[in-house]
């Protein structure tokens, strides 16, 4: 008869402390690179349509491979964030054990697409931690992550810098800042207002329709998109998309090296989870300070360069992205996300736009301030620059 084998997981969130013990160990992997996660690596055009789904973008230059085939790429691409597929920024394994980890911010720069037949890699580099105050458990750990995603000719395609907030959740609990937030109710009208901006975004989307640099003033807003009322099936198609997930013996082999990382669902006959259930389970949330299911920060960064990439058209380029989670983004919550042109210059020989960024709920609440670089094609460069609502000429060599 074999022997039952304790795996070291329980029906209870392990409860781990911030303290100097708990820190200095953590610290001790300041330089480190850590091996990356192992979920979606391979880019075909079924996974970036799929992906496509997942993050609710509906532009056809990432899902219509007839469409592709006429742009100035010939053929499908992937949505900026497909890399992260592979690993989610910042997300952090390392350190602080039963200590709960949310991630915060996401700040990406892109420097090649993606497209069908390619092979993401990553490889990740622990920058630093810091202890912090925190209004919602007391105290926090931030811990700052490096992710540099490569392809399978070892070309860069993106860098991200991933801050993740680590929390002790029996503080985080017994602090309750959010036990009387309740899951918000639309009246009919805001329910219909909602869902026909969402309809009509294909019809914002720019598309083939160039926007040139010269066109766009200081001052300028970009078309707003909506995300909500976030529901399950939101959460799960995003994970989903992201080639996330295990079951059964893959499952708990990975609990065993991981046990305070997983529960058992003693609701669920002892069934284990990862403790990050709470993003689709509202008794396991409330278990850890938050008062119901919520999005992933990645997902919600995923927004902010759909509003990008729709209002660029196909021949923009988005450099950079950064998104900061400033509020949890419950079930039943909306995002609308707005942007608005704050500077307009040229970089080695690049014409690039600055953009800031919002993302409001349906309460009014600033819930994720963001940050965006464009690059857009330019009639002509060369001169007629303006700088501070003034017109110089540089001196360059004209384009040949």
């Amino acid at each position: 008869m074999n022997k039952r084998v304790d795996l070291g997981i329980t029906e209870e969130a392990a409860e781990g402390l911030i303290n100097e013990q708990s820190m200095a160990a953590a610290r001790a992997l300041v330089g480190a690179k850590l091996r990356p996660e192992q979920y979606l690596r391979d880019a075909s055009a079924d996974s970036i349509i799929i992906f496509a789904n997942g993050v609710g973008d509906l532009n056809p230059l990432y899902r219509d491979q007839e469409y592709a085939r006429w742009t100035r790429f010939g053929g499908l691409i992937a949505h900026p964030c497909f890399p992260w597929t592979h690993h989610w920024p910042g997300r952090s394994y390392w350190g602080l054990p039963g200590v709960h980890g949310f991630g915060v911010t996401i700040d990406c720069e892109y420097y090649r697409n993606v497209r069908p037949g390619d092979r993401i890699n990553v490889w990740n580099r622990v920058l630093g931690i810091e202890e912090k105050p925190s209004k919602f458990s007391g105290k926090m750990a931030m811990q700052y992550l490096d992710s540099t995603y490569t392809n399978q000719r070892d070309e860069v395609v993106c860098k991200a810098l991933g801050l993740t907030a680590r929390h002790e959740r029996k503080a985080s609990r017994e602090k309750g800042k959010y036990k009387d937030v309740r899951t918000y109710v639309y009246s009919k009208e805001e329910s219909d207002a909602i869902e026909e901006k969402v309809m009509n975004e294909p019809s914002r989307i720019r598309g083939v329709d160039t926007r040139y640099w010269d066109d766009v003033k200081v001052g300028a807003q970009i078309d707003e998109i909506v995300r909500g009322p976030l529901s399950m099936s939101d959460t799960m198609a995003f994970v989903i998309a992201s080639g996330r997930g295990a079951a059964h013996g893959a499952l708990l082999k990975h609990a065993a090296k991981h046990p305070k990382h997983y529960i058992r669902n003693k609701e669920g006959g002892g069934g284990i989870e990862y403790t990050g259930i709470g993003h689709h389970r509202e008794d396991f949330a409330k278990k850890v300070g938050v008062p119901g299911m919520y999005d992933y920060l990645p997902q919600r960064a995923c927004w902010f360069v759909t509003a990008i990439t729709n209002w660029m058209g196909d021949d923009g380029v988005i450099k950079r992205i950064r998104m900061e989670a400033r509020m949890f983004n419950l079930q039943g919550d909306t995002t609308f996300i707005n942007g608005k042109v704050v500077k307009k210059y040229v970089k080695d020989g690049c014409a690039l736009i600055d953009i800031e960024m919002t993302g409001i709920n349906q309460r009014g609440d600033l819930s994720s301030p963001g940050f965006a670089t464009v690059m857009l094609p330019a009639r002509d460069i060369t001169t007629r620059i303006p700088i501070d609502g003034t017109v110089v000429d540089l001196d360059l060599p004209p384009i040949r």
